[in-house]
């Protein structure tokens, strides 16, 4: 290890040469901004911070990983360690805690919310009809709207079970099929809104084909490397852990939470919507608009936000059997995935429910916008909808950002626990400095399986659709009521494809951190792994500094 004083370089053909070598132990590159040098013989995990550049001295960090005595920089082969000893917390803390709580008081605000509107909805039940048909409501969503909500979820649910499936039976196909059953079932959804002269939704769904047939023409030289990383991914979720029982469990708690919004969504229009409403004289009464918007934008944002927790809890969980895989590939740690898990709903609960919170926050900013420019559409206002369609690109890109930052700042956080900010800061800076972002920009697994959750979200728009076109409900013989539904089933379908898909992603993002923090882990224990991505992307060894 390198001293306070010494000069640090990277290694293997990086400036100035090598790392210095620790007896027993791998090499690893010094840890920064600790008072103290490290002492003899002591055993290090990733380091807290980035490669240092040349001519820079650092000494080691007191905030990165402690000293272990059976982590993966030496093992003990003869006995099996815990998730715990493997990435230890040298003072566990409840990390951003405030997010934590404030998090659960947005939960159940939302279950306040949703039992005052269910209860109305039961008052009003046979006004509302039993059914697809026998309604009277003309003024709002009725039963017939929960019933399409439970086929959409229906959809929803199995289609992303057979696209996880899909993924583990045709992994060299997959991506191929991902885009092109993505391009032609967005274009034919397009074709067909048009036909029956719904323009908003035709035309939006057409750009969105359009734009993704241009992005898969220019993926096509990179598909090789996505393929080799989706590959060892999900040739470790086979191996280790319960990979796929955390997608599977987490998918149906997505689809139960997707059913109480709904009828969620559904019975705050029966409870609180004007007209011939007697749901308005029933318990918390008094019907306006004004609640109709505000609870709608609460419980959207609570969904999304609730929604992100969730998918983000099993990412962590998920990150930290990949991460024991990574580095401790021959001692795998004993009950990684329920350590892991643990980690994630007690120590960094609140880093990520406050990661989560940034996503909630743009997402329903997101779709507040696209509410704003479909009523400028129909009021005629060309220019405020122009306005609102620039402004949703841009909350979009910022969206992008925010989720692509987070994917790897929760990976480094499921192995060592820091808060929210100061991993997400730690995290970039490394991969930027170790060149890791150029493999990044290089894997397609994000972009794929965001295809193919927007094909599902097209299916499922789809359907609601057809459903209304064929059951023509009383409360939308106007239309009017066609873009809100529709974007609703698109976003549930999209959100419950996100979850179950969530753990192929957390594979290989988790892959590229550990690769950030001690590339010769890679070199060392898997050299398999390394050389065929040498094969299929030969400047992998100028991008980790190899």
């Amino acid at each position: 290890m390198a001293h306070a004083g010494e000069s640090a370089d990277y290694y293997n053909g990086a400036p100035n040469g090598d790392y210095h070598q620790m007896e027993g132990g791998p090499k690893y590159p010094p840890q920064y901004h600790s008072q103290q040098p490290p002492q003899y013989g002591q055993n290090y995990g990733p380091p807290a911070g980035p490669p240092p550049q040349q001519g820079q001295n650092y000494a080691p960090s007191m905030g990165g990983p402690p000293p272990q005595q059976n982590g993966y920089a030496q093992q003990n082969y003869g006995e099996k360690q815990s998730f715990d000893q493997a990435f230890t917390i040298q003072r566990p803390k409840y990390n951003d805690w405030w997010a934590g709580l404030l998090f659960i008081v947005v939960f159940l605000g939302f279950a306040a919310v949703s039992g005052i509107a269910i209860q109305g909805y039961a008052h009003t039940f046979t006004f509302n009809g039993g059914g697809i048909y026998g309604s009277r409501n003309d003024f709002g969503l009725s039963t017939n709207t929960i019933v399409l909500f439970a086929f959409v979820l229906v959809v929803a649910t199995v289609l992303s079970y057979l696209y996880m499936w899909l993924a583990r039976a045709f992994t060299k196909q997959f991506i191929w099929i991902t885009g092109i059953l993505n391009i032609v079932f967005g274009f034919v959804t397009a074709l067909y809104m048009l036909s029956r002269r719904y323009w908003s939704g035709g035309i939006v769904f057409l750009i969105f084909s359009v734009f993704q047939l241009i992005c898969f023409i220019s993926w096509i030289k990179r598909i090789p490397f996505s393929v080799l990383m989706l590959q060892t991914a999900i040739d470790v979720a086979k191996k280790y852990g319960h990979v796929y029982m955390v997608s599977f469990i987490g998918g149906l708690l997505a689809a139960a939470f997707g059913a109480w919004y709904s009828v969620t969504l559904t019975a705050i229009y029966v409870k609180y919507q004007t007209g011939n409403n007697p749901a308005c004289s029933t318990g918390a009464g008094g019907c306006s608009s004004a609640k109709v918007i505000g609870l709608i934008v609460f419980t959207t944002f609570a969904m999304y936000w609730i929604s992100e927790v969730l998918k983000n809890v099993i990412h962590t969980a998920i990150s930290g059997v990949y991460g024991s895989w990574y580095f401790c590939s021959n001692n795998f740690p004993k009950g990684a995935t329920r350590g892991a898990l643990k980690r994630s709903l007690t120590y960094s609960f609140g880093s990520i429910s406050l990661g989560s919170l940034l996503v909630a926050i743009i997402n329903c900013l997101r779709q507040l916008c696209s509410a704003a420019q479909q009523g400028a559409r129909q009021d005629g206002n060309i220019v405020g909808s122009m306005i609102f369609c620039c402004l949703q690109c841009v909350i979009g890109l910022l969206a992008w950002a925010v989720e692509f930052l987070n994917r790897y700042a929760f990976s480094y956080i499921a192995l060592y626990g820091k808060a929210y900010f100061e991993a997400a800061k730690d995290t970039w800076r490394m991969m930027k400095d170790r060149g890791i972002d150029a493999l990044v920009n290089e894997c397609l697994i994000g972009p794929v399986l965001s295809m193919g959750a927007t094909f599902i979200g097209y299916a499922c728009a789809l359907l609601a659709y057809l459903y209304l076109v064929f059951t023509a409900p009383a409360y939308n013989s106007t239309g009017s009521y066609t873009p809100v539904v529709v974007a609703f089933a698109f976003l549930i379908g999209l959100q419950i494809c996100r979850i179950f898909t969530t753990p192929l992603s957390s594979g290989v993002d988790t892959l590229f951190v550990a690769m950030a923090w001690e590339p010769e882990v890679l070199m060392r224990e898997h050299p398999d792994l390394y050389q065929q991505m040498i094969a299929v992307y030969p400047h992998v060894q100028q991008a980790i500094h190899a």
